[in-house]
C-alpha cells in the first residue's frame, strides 16, 4: 500500500513537471504576439457589453462578434493609426528642426528666462541652469537622441511590415472568438485554477474590475485631456498640436501633476514671447478644463472600481512601459491592482478565521 501510494506520489509530481514545461513552451511559443493577444483580451472584457447589446438585437452570436468588431475598428483602431501618423511626422519635424537650427532655443530660453520673477532666476543661475548656451547644448543632444530613436523605429517598422500585419490580423482573430466565446473562456479559466473557488471567483471579479477601471480611469480620461489639449492649443496658434495633445494625454498619467507638465510650459513660453492672450487661454483652459476633466470623469466611469493608490499606479505605469512598451501603461496597473487583490483576499480570509480560531 505504502509502495502504491508513493508510486502515485511520484507519477503525479511527474505529471506537474510535464505540465509546467509544456506550459512554459506554449508560453515561448506565443510570446511574440503576446501584446496583440492582450489588447484582443482587453478589448473583449471593454466591449462585452456591446457585445450583448448586438446579440440581443441581432438574434446570432457570430454577426454580433463581427458588429463589435468593425466598431472596434471604425471607432478606435482607424483612428489610432491616423493621429499616429500625423504624431510621427510632426515628432520627425520637429527633430529635424532642431538639427537644423531653426529653432532657436538660447532665444526662446532668454524670452521665458526674463519673463520670471527674479527670486526664480537667481536660483536658475546658482543651480547652472540659468544660461542659455547650457539649455541649447541640451537641446541638440536630445534633438539628436530623438532623431536617432525616430529613425530606429521607423527601420523596424518598416522591417517588420509583415509581422505588424500578422500581429494586427491575430489581434483582431482572437477578439472576435473572446467577445463570442470570452465568458464560458473565463468559466472554465477560473475551474481549472489551482486555487480555491470562491477564491478563484472572486479574484477573477476583481480582475475584471481592475481592467474596467484602468482602461476608463486611466486611458479614456488621459484620451479626453489629450483631446481637450488639442483643442486648447489650436485655439491659440501653437504648432504641432496633435503631438502635443498625445503628450498631454501620457502625462495625464502622473498623479498630481498630470497634463500641467506640457500646458505649463506652453503658457508660460506665450506669456514670454507677448502672445498674452493666448497664453491666458491656455492658462485657463489648463486648470478650468483640462486639469478638471480627471476630476468630473474619473468618478462617472471608475467609480468604486478600484481602491489603488496614485503611486502605485505611477510607479507601475513607468515600470511596465520600461518593460513592456506601450502595453506597459495598462499591463503595470493591472499586475499591482492583482497584487494588491490577491493580499485583500488573503487578509479577507485571515480576518474570517481568526475569530474561528479563537473560539
Amino acid at each position: 500500500m505504502t509502495g502504491q501510494h508513493r508510486s502515485g506520489t511520484v507519477e503525479h509530481g511527474g505529471f506537474l513537471v510535464f505540465l509546467a514545461l509544456v506550459s512554459l513552451v506554449l508560453l515561448y511559443i506565443v510570446w511574440p504576439f503576446v501584446a496583440p493577444l492582450l489588447w484582443a483580451t482587453l478589448a473583449a472584457i471593454m466591449f462585452q457589453p456591446l457585445y450583448q447589446w448586438f446579440r440581443a438585437r441581432m438574434g446570432g452570436s457570430n454577426r454580433a462578434a463581427i458588429a463589435t468588431l468593425l466598431v472596434i475598428t471604425i471607432a478606435i483602431i482607424i483612428p489610432a493609426f491616423f493621429i499616429g501618423g500625423v504624431v510621427v511626422e510632426q515628432a520627425t519635424a520637429v527633430v529635424v528642426a532642431f538639427r537644423e537650427g531653426r529653432i532657436d532655443i538660447a532665444a526662446l530660453f532668454e524670452a521665458v528666462h526674463t519673463a520670471l520673477p527674479e527670486a526664480i532666476r537667481q536660483n536658475l543661475d546658482a543651480s547652472g541652469f540659468g544660461t542659455p548656451e547650457m539649455v541649447q547644448q541640451r537641446a541638440q543632444d536630445l534633438a539628436l537622441e530623438s532623431s536617432g530613436l525616430i529613425a530606429q523605429q521607423a527601420v523596424a517598422i518598416t522591417g517588420s511590415a509583415l509581422g505588424f500585419v500578422l500581429a494586427f490580423g491575430i489581434g483582431l482573430y482572437v477578439a472576435y472568438f473572446l467577445l463570442r466565446d470570452g465568458r464560458e473562456i473565463g468559466r472554465q479559466v477560473i475551474a481549472h485554477l489551482p486555487l480555491a473557488s470562491d477564491v478563484a471567483t472572486e479574484l477573477a471579479e476583481r480582475f475584471l474590475a481592475i481592467v474596467r477601471a484602468t482602461i476608463k480611469g486611466s486611458v479614456v480620461v488621459g484620451l479626453v485631456q489629450g483631446a481637450l489639449g488639442s483643442i486648447t492649443y489650436w485655439i491659440a496658434g501653437v504648432p504641432n498640436i496633435v503631438l502635443l495633445g498625445l503628450l498631454t494625454a501620457l502625462f495625464s498619467l502622473v498623479p498630481a501633476i498630470g497634463p500641467a507638465v506640457v500646458w505649463a510650459p506652453v503658457a508660460l513660453y506665450l506669456l514670454a514671447v507677448g502672445d498674452i492672450w493666448q497664453g491666458v487661454v491656455v492658462l485657463v483652459s489648463g486648470f478650468a478644463v483640462i486639469g478638471m476633466a480627471d476630476n468630473v470623469l474619473r468618478p462617472i466611469l471608475v467609480g468604486r472600481d478600484t481602491g489603488i493608490p496614485d503611486w502605485i499606479i505611477l510607479v507601475t505605469t513607468l515600470g511596465g512601459i520600461a518593460a513592456m512598451g506601450l502595453s506597459g501603461i495598462v499591463v503595470g496597473p493591472l499586475v499591482a491592482g492583482l497584487f494588491l487583490a490577491a493580499w485583500g483576499v488573503l487578509a479577507q480570509q485571515r480576518g474570517v478565521t481568526r475569530p474561528v480560531a479563537a473560539e
